[in-house]
């Protein structure tokens, strides 16, 4: 397989992926999107790769975020047709695979980059890393899962803290949080991930798949928030501060939405 925008190889059982746009901060365009539901679903059905660790290619991020450039001028209907087609291609998909996938963060995991790693089983981190979902600030909400996984992860309180605010977290406080499991300096951060592959891949790949099942099965059936989020966040094509919010972030300036 030839990706243009991934990075992958098969060793020893485990498949290292690397989001290949480092010139975008790896934001995710559909081109990415496509690219890694294609990846993940060749990955399903190979039985000897038992564990896949996924990563930014650069130093500076795992993922900026979504490439607002893409779905600025979108409508409502628009909305939830990307925010569906994201959740069952990719983000979901990743949530529900047998394989046990690592999250190695190497820096921003912003907006789509954290739901990408709120999907995933394990998430360690490099000191550098900065963990947030600013959506709020282009007059949106989360789209990709956000609003349910982050909340299941480290709680409704702190979760609803980060999505009204928008505010980053650094690497050590996603730790206290339980949102990253180890944090890591960045020089380290690939053989911390090669360490957790390792004591995967000691335990039983079947039971580790049916594992998986049973702990997603208490969160996602029935699976109503997801269906609400995806609307929700259709609607907020539809309003003024979307359009502000977007046109702020492409134009290099301050969104103002206040009501004066």
């Amino acid at each position: 397989m030839h990706f243009n925008h991934l990075l992958f190889e098969i060793q020893d059982e485990v498949a290292w992926v690397s989001l290949h746009r480092p010139e975008k901060l790896n934001a995710l365009n559909r081109a990415l999107l496509e690219e890694l539901h294609q990846l993940f679903s060749e990955l399903r059905n190979q039985e000897k790769v038992r564990v896949i660790v996924l990563t930014g290619s650069g130093e500076k991020a795992f993922v900026a975020g979504a490439d607002i450039s893409e779905f600025a001028s979108f409508n409502s209907e628009e909305g939830r047709a990307l925010a569906q087609k994201g959740q069952e291609e990719v983000f979901d998909f990743i949530a529900k695979m047998n394989t046990p996938v690592i999250a190695a963060i190497n820096g921003y995991a912003l907006g789509g980059g954290l739901e990408l790693a709120l999907a995933c089983h394990i998430r360690i981190a490099t000191t550098t890393a900065r963990l947030g979902l600013p959506e709020a600030s282009l007059g949106l909400i989360p789209g990709y899962g956000g609003t349910q996984r982050l909340a299941q992860i480290i709680g409704r309180g702190r979760a609803t803290e980060m999505i009204l605010s928008c505010r980053m977290l650094g690497a050590e406080e996603a730790l206290g949080y339980g949102l990253v499991s180890q944090v890591v300096a960045p020089e380290n951060l690939m053989a911390t991930a090669a360490e957790w592959a390792e004591r995967l891949l000691k335990n039983a790949p079947q039971a580790q798949a049916q594992a998986i099942k049973a702990i997603d099965a208490n969160y996602t059936t029935p699976a109503s928030g997801f269906k609400v989020e995806q609307k929700l966040f259709g609607d907020c094509f539809d309003t003024a501060d979307f359009k502000e919010g977007t046109s702020a972030f492409l134009e290099k300036r301050k969104a103002d939405f206040s009501r004066e």
